[in-house]
């Protein structure tokens, strides 16, 4: 029977990543994530009937990619494959998603639980049987415990990259990309225009950019994601200014405790090590209130300022030109993130920020360069599936695979049906 490629989610946008490969009735799942609206409303990806799911693959635990998998599971207990480092986060990403979000969401905590407990760890390199797939799973280098999987179904083979990084950074190795086989490629696209600058060149202006402040009497404030670019960012610190005074607030605290258990999956453990030996964890509202007084950095969630202890610090801080607020994350449209750096407020007629507003592209996904390169690597390659990209960007993208690979490209929406011939 023919192999057929489903788009649920991450058709022609960026996140709500959600994928089935199958055929008739059994179908492989590739994450189950959401997006969000301008009103900070979660978006469910398209539905499969659970009875349909053979296996559920989650590539890593951001919401974007696992937002939507515990709906799955109010009547059912569907097998689900991630790495170690990626179970042991899940709950903790998802039991926040509800207390913020829950009111629009179709599962409550029993459903996140029945969906951990279902939970079959891979590591890198081991490959495992569900019905007639045949899995393994590769380190995609975007956070810790990342992967990409390649799927054999039969005469079909199939790589799905998740979200990828190609350059090595403080957290994660980069992924070894050779002998690599697989004749279609899913891959996503978020940046399939662009190139980020050397990381070596981001980190030192960052440093550079964080000690002019702080040797002109200011307090530097960090937003960042919770998982991921918060830990970075407080290794980064550690190897190039372990001096200076830094503390970090919100969710960032109980995952660097959970990488910090997590060694195998952590590239330079000792960075991390160090930030947590150094660095003050702010644990109570008193201690809050009196870091935002004293020169330093702060190290905060939420990434784009739509919630967590980082919007407390930006109010309190931005009144004030000696401190500064240098964002470090991707921030979406319609965010206070996106808000600060292109209107330099906050909110809607709120006052205008006095500090210091800067950005800096620590992105954990691959530039266009990495993704053509990963592209180039893949032996026996036929057809490429371009999705989690926005439109514009997704579609010079796939333009670009054709002319230098010359393989068949594919940019679907969300309900398309590939069928793999």
């Amino acid at each position: 029977m023919e192999l057929e490629v489903r788009i649920l989610g991450s058709g022609r946008e960026v996140g709500r990543a959600a994928i089935a490969i199958g055929s008739g009735d059994k179908y492989l799942l590739l994450d189950y994530g959401v997006i969000f609206d301008e009103a900070d409303v979660p978006i469910l990806p398209n539905h499969i009937q659970p009875n349909k799911v053979e296996a559920l693959l989650i590539t890593h635990a951001h919401l974007d990619h696992i937002g939507a998998a515990p709906m799955l599971y109010v009547s059912r207990k569907i097998p689900a494959y991630m790495t170690k480092f990626t179970r042991d986060v899940a709950p903790l990403m998802l039991t926040d998603f509800l207390k913020i979000s829950g009111y629009y969401l179709p599962y409550e905590a029993q459903e996140v639980e029945a969906f951990i407990n279902s939970t079959n760890v891979i590591d890198y390199g081991e490959e495992v049987e569900v019905g007639d797939f045949r899995i393994k799973a590769l380190n995609a280098g975007h956070i810790p415990g990342s992967a990409m999987f390649t799927i054999h179904y039969k005469e079909y083979s199939i790589l799905y990259t998740g979200d990828v990084n190609t350059i090595e950074t403080k957290l994660v190795r980069k992924p070894n990309l050779n002998g690599i086989e697989a004749e279609t490629l899913i891959i996503e696209g978020t940046y399939g225009t662009s190139n980020h600058p050397p990381r070596n060149e981001v980190e030192d202006d960052f440093i550079n950019s964080v000690k002019e402040v702080i040797e002109g009497g200011g307090v530097v404030l960090v937003p960042a994601f919770s998982l991921g670019r918060s830990q970075e960012i407080l290794a980064v610190l550690a190897e190039k200014a372990p001096h200076i005074d830094v503390r970090y607030d919100g969710m960032v605290k109980e995952i660097l405790k959970l990488m910090l258990r997590s060694r195998k999956f952590i590239n330079r453990f000792d960075l991390l090590a160090k930030a947590r030996k150094r660095f003050v964890e702010v644990k109570s509202f008193r201690t809050r209130k009196k870091v935002v007084k004293e020169p330093g950095v702060i190290v905060a969630s939420a990434g784009m300022l739509k919630g967590g202890p980082a919007v407390y610090y930006a109010k309190k801080l931005q009144g004030n030109s000696r401190n500064a607020i240098f964002l470090v994350s991707y921030q979406a449209r319609g965010t206070p993130g996106r808000k600060l750096l292109e209107e330099g407020v906050l909110e809607e007629n709120g006052p205008r920020v006095k500090a210091k507003v800067k950005w800096f592209d620590f992105s954990s996904h691959a530039g266009v360069n990495g993704l053509l390169g990963l592209v180039k690597k893949v032996k026996g390659l036929e057809r490429v599936i371009v999705v989690h990209s926005e439109p514009e960007t997704g579609e010079a993208f796939s333009k670009l695979i054709k002319s230098e690979v010359g393989v068949d490209v594919i940019y679907p929406t969300n309900g398309d049906v590939i069928k793999l011939g």
